[in-house]
């Protein structure tokens, strides 16, 4: 499910891309959708949170045409956690907004990811979910795009 969302242009080891694309779902993931999967989570472990949540800005920069030399776009809120599971496991979350549950719960399972026995069954309890929604948001933006599309029909005309 993970190794899907990895594009094969980045750089990295396969654990770590993989555990990149599984932070960015969670990063995406709603406050409500995250707190109903730890709601359905079966076998809660004991949490210790080390950081945060705390709530920051970061400088976004840009460049214009890609190649061009780069700006301060402006400032976006970012909210951050670090939490340490009962058998010693460490997660880390970042993402955009205030929401310092989510955030947390993030961290959660990017804890329990790591973990090779519990990894299976955050792709699939707590992954695949996210990354459904995702994808039928997704669609749902391609099919509003597509009725408005207009079509515009050149005739060449001949010369007066």
């Amino acid at each position: 499910m993970i190794k899907e969302n990895i594009q094969s242009t980045q750089t990295g080891s396969a654990p770590d891309l993989q555990r990149k694309a599984a932070m960015a779902l969670l990063a995406q993931a709603t406050a409500p959708e995250i707190a109903a999967l730890w709601a359905g989570w079966g076998d809660k472990p004991d949490v210790e949170t080390l950081r945060g949540p705390e709530t920051g800005l970061v400088m976004l920069r840009g460049r214009i045409g890609g190649g061009g030399a780069p700006f301060n776009l402006g400032e976006a809120t970012v909210t951050r956690a670090t939490v340490r599971l009962g058998n010693g496991a460490v997660g880390h979350a970042y993402a955009l907004g205030r929401h310092r549950e989510k955030v947390r719960l993030a961290a959660v399972f990017d804890a329990l990811w790591q973990q090779p026995e519990c990894r299976d069954a955050v792709e699939r309890a707590v992954l695949a979910p996210i990354a459904d929604r995702l994808e039928r948001d997704r669609t749902s933006k391609r099919a509003e795009t597509a009725a408005t599309k207009v079509d515009f029909f050149t005739m060449v005309r001949g010369d007066d």
